[in-house]
């Protein structure tokens, strides 16, 4: 059983920069993939980025890939989403996801989620 808690959201120009946190509160954060999903209003959830247990590998979709960075501090159980450049496009509801096993996009893979953070991004 993981809990995952997301932090950092809110409304930021566009342009702008926002850090997403996620929280974890497993003992053994180390052996967990990790990812970022969000969600716009009447659109599917897409993948955003993710990143192998021990932060060696990671992944973005194309539409962030360049402007979002995402990292992991296993010592302190978190994972981080350092977005850049924000444009409205980006505004959803963020999740943080964590699964057994190699990194992945398909957000059907992962077993555990957190309660989503809204980031709004205004013109």
């Amino acid at each position: 059983q993981v809990q995952l808690v997301e932090s950092g959201g809110g409304l930021v120009q566009a342009g702008g920069p926002l850090r997403l946190s996620c929280a974890a509160s497993t003992r053994t954060f180390s052996i967990y993939t990790m990812g970022w999903f969000r969600q716009a209003p009447g659109k599917e959830r897409e993948s955003v980025s993710a990143i192998s247990s021990g932060g060696g590998r990671t992944d973005y979709a194309d539409s962030v890939k360049g402007r979002f960075t995402i990292s992991r501090d296993n010592a302190k159980n978190t994972m981080y989403l350092q977005m850049n450049n924000l444009n409205p496009e980006d505004k959803a509801v963020y999740y943080c996801a964590a699964r057994q096993g190699i990194v992945t996009m398909l957000a059907g893979a992962y077993d555990y989620w957190g309660q989503g953070t809204q980031v709004t991004v205004s013109f």
